[in-house]
């Protein structure tokens, strides 16, 4: 068991909703080193030996098993980049919980490059879960630049539940995705809250090759303060396909959101949809949370957590 300090558990508690027990495959990265790692019968973790990163190795036989793989990062200045290989068996069925959270106490900008590739294999069902989140009361900025690459083959399902809880002053989010097995399937769902004079990107390319593959995106985003939002997903139909494309955005006070949802069909038969909204809070749903005794603010983040929830 490793020893972790009373910050780092802190921030583990914030981005791993499920807390950090050290139960199941896990791999804890702390400062730009493997804290601690553990395995299971059926998910290794292998150290890369050529740069800095794990492979995991998820057998078939994993059915309904967790890994854990949380960074943290206490010291101001740093630059941590990190590569992470999964490899997921034909007929697996897993759930991989990410994320990184970032506690600045000093000066200098502290930043995360984590670079996570998937490759699933045939009927393999995964979960994948990440969550970033910045704190602590220096004036360096907090920096997270995650590159998410997922491959699917046949009947491939893949779930992916991205978030930035607050804290985090500018993160650059790049996704691709390759659907390359028929009946494969994509579910993004993607959630950002950003507040003063943060900034946050993402871009996505989801690229469907096979027939009947399918995807579904939606994002969920709330801009307060001076803060500024760019979402830009990409759809592009290959085969006999399906996929939608959502983006709905709450703006407040003196924010920018800029939603550029793009579709490309190079298959007559790709049947692709895209539906952008960006809009205030609703002042009769303020109202109504009013009567019930709730102030403004109040009322407000009531409104905000169940949009993004």
């Amino acid at each position: 068991m490793a020893n972790i300090d009373e910050t780092t558990q802190e921030v583990l508690n914030k981005i791993d909703e499920y807390g950090f027990k050290q139960e199941g495959a896990f791999n804890l990265r702390k400062d730009g080193t493997a804290l601690c790692h553990g395995d299971t019968e059926n998910i290794k973790i292998v150290k890369k030996e050529d740069k800095s990163g794990i492979d995991v190795y998820i057998s078939k036989n994993a059915q309904g098993e967790y890994v854990h793989i949380p960074v943290v990062i206490t010291s101001s200045g740093l630059n941590d980049e990190v590569y992470n290989d999964f490899h997921v068996e034909a007929g697996a069925n897993v759930t991989i919980v990410a994320g990184c959270g970032i506690h600045n106490s000093g000066c200098d900008d502290s930043r995360h490059d984590g670079i996570h590739a998937f490759y699933v294999g045939k009927g393999a069902t995964v979960r994948y879960e990440e969550k970033h989140y910045g704190e602590g009361p220096g004036t360096g900025k907090r920096i997270l630049n995650p590159v998410t690459k997922i491959f699917l083959e046949d009947d491939a399902v893949f779930i992916l539940d991205t978030a930035q809880i607050g804290g985090v002053d500018s993160t650059k989010r790049t996704t691709l995705v390759e659907l390359n097995g028929k009946n494969s399937k994509l579910n993004v769902t993607e959630r950002l809250l950003t507040h003063e004079d943060q900034v946050a990107e993402s871009n996505m390319d989801v690229v469907l090759n096979a027939e009947s593959s399918s995807a579904q995106i939606v994002s969920r985003s709330v801009a307060k303060g001076e803060s500024k939002q760019v979402f830009h997903p990409n759809a592009i139909g290959r085969a006999l396909c399906h996929a939608h494309i959502q983006c709905d955005s709450i703006i407040m006070d003196k924010a920018n959101v800029k939603s550029i949802p793009e579709i490309d069909a190079e298959h007559v038969d790709a049947a692709i949809i895209h539906e952008a909204a960006i809009g205030r809070i609703n002042d009769e749903q303020l109202l109504k949370l009013k009567t019930l005794g709730l102030n403004n603010e109040e009322a407000e983040n009531v409104i905000i957590q169940n949009f993004l929830n």
